[in-house]
This record gives C-alpha cells, structure tokens and sequence, in this order.
C-alpha cells in the first residue's frame, strides 16, 4: 500500500503537515535524522531516520512512498549538496510525487542568496523526471518578531522595501491538501504568501501592538549590516545569506502578494497581526 512520506517532521512546518495529514486519515511515514525517538505520535504513522545527506538510508525511507514532501534541509554550506542527494534517493526508490518546499522568488539571479539554491534544488529535480510540486514560500510571518533585538529594535538593510510574510500554518495547510490530492497540483509551481506586504516600520509597529513591548525598525546600511553581525561569530556565507535577507526586501523581490493559498486552503491567508493575536491569547 502506497502512503505519504513527511520529511521534517520533527520540525515546526514538517510536524504541523503531519498532524494535518494525521487528522485526515493519511498513511504516512514520519522521515528526519532523529525521527524514531523525537516525531510526534499520530495515527496510521510510522517513523524512518535519514539524513538528506545519506542517499542509502534515504532510499530505504522512502521505499513505496506515492507522494513526498520534501521540506528543504536546514541551512548549511552544503544544503544544495544534500538536496541532490534526496533527488537521487527519490528516484531511485520510484516516488510518485515530489513537493518541495521552496522559497518565494527563487531565481540564479536573487538577491537573498539561500534562493538562488532553491531554485538550484528546482531545476535538479526537473531534471529528475520526478512529477513535482513546489511550494515557494515567502518569508515565514512566525519568525518576524525574533528579528527584533533584546533592545527591541529591528536591524538591516531592508530600507523601505515590502515582505509579505506567511504564517507557517497557511503553508502547512496549503501543503497538506496538494499532498492528499496530488493529481491536480502536477508541475505546478505556487508561490505562497501573506495577504499583505509590509515594511518592516509596520512590521515594528504590528509586533509592539500586539505584545506590549517597544519595537521599532532601523534601517542599516550595507556595511553597518555586516559589522552588527560580526559578533555571532558565524561563517561568511551565513553572514551573506542573513543581510541579503534584508536586501531582497529592499530590492522589492518579496513585495508580491498572491492569491494561492486561499486557493489551497479555501480562506483568506493568515496577517501578521492575526498570527499575533492569535499566539498571545
């Protein structure tokens, strides 16, 4: 019998598909590196560890699987490398449908550099002759008010560029219902954002109304930008793909906002003022 696989399910986005498939009746297996002792317990799932990395142990995961999602592996230098590695593992063991979990505006030339790998991962799995779904996200609404400093300020150099962030449980949902009706969503590419997009002044201003706390936006300049970072100490390429973050916003690369998950999920996506809310009841 066929099922769904679920990479990431220890994770916050792969765990929340899971739960949604759980909740439906979906067959599925529950796949990451420490899923036998760390995946939450749902009916009609069973667990498999595997790395991106080992294209063996990947294989075996995902033998008999029909649909896939393949929610991409942690940032790293060599996440592409690893990407490859699970395309390959996908092949090999015959899978239906691959649905990856993207990044809004993946493109070779991005300016958010982790993008350009993304679109990298799309083109290998093209190449692939795997059937494909790919989810490209924006930037996850969850993670804005972590951007603001123990001081309560927002730091980088998005000027007065636009995001339209969305929450983690419209893309869960979203995902959730092109892996329980796969046929449909063949080769399509969706690109999953809020319903509107925000500086990140009103980004400051939405997070401070919504917790209490003071918060508010400065606008670094490039170099200010890498000279704030130099204290976490992380390697270039991480540094890189931190301001470039801001740099997309400020390059209008993350500005759009689309219709696809009221598509997907059939109601309005979720604002960041509702994700608040809703999180501090």
């Amino acid at each position: 019998m066929s099922f769904i696989v679920t990479t990431g399910a220890t994770g916050r986005l792969g765990g929340r598909v899971a739960a949604l498939l759980a909740a439906a009746g979906a067959e599925q297996r529950l796949v990451s590196r420490h899923a036998t002792g760390r995946a939450p317990r749902l009916d009609r799932a069973t667990a498999a560890d595997a790395s991106y990395g080992d294209r063996a142990a990947m294989r075996q995961a995902l033998d008999g699987a029909s649909t896939v999602l393949f929610v991409s592996a942690s940032e790293s230098a060599d996440r592409l490398g690893q990407h490859r590695t699970f395309v390959d593992a996908a092949r090999d063991a015959r899978v239906s449908h691959l649905v990856y979990v993207s990044f809004y505006g993946a493109s070779p030339e991005a300016t958010f550099t982790l993008a350009r790998d993304h679109w990298a991962t799309e083109q290998y799995i093209r190449e692939s002759g795997l059937t494909f779904t790919f989810l490209r996200d924006n930037l996850y609404a969850d993670f804005l008010p972590g951007m603001a400093g123990n001081d309560g300020v927002i730091r980088g150099p998005a000027g007065q560029g636009r995001v339209a962030a969305v929450a983690q449980d419209d893309i869960a949902e979203a995902a959730a219902g092109v892996l329980l009706g796969p046929k449909e969503h063949e080769g399509v590419t969706y690109h999953l954002t809020g319903p509107q997009a925000l500086t990140l002044d009103e980004v400051a201003a939405t997070i401070g109304a919504a917790t209490g706390r003071d918060v508010t936006y400065h606008a670094e300049t490039v170099p200010e930008a890498y000279a704030s970072r130099e204290i976490f100490g992380a390697p270039g390429w991480q540094v890189e793909a931190w301001v470039s973050t801001y740099l997309a916003i400020a390059a209008g690369e993350l500005e759009g906002v689309t219709g696809d998950i009221p598509a997907l999920t059939g109601h309005p996506a979720t604002s960041l003022a509702e994700l608040l809310d809703r999180e501090h009841l």
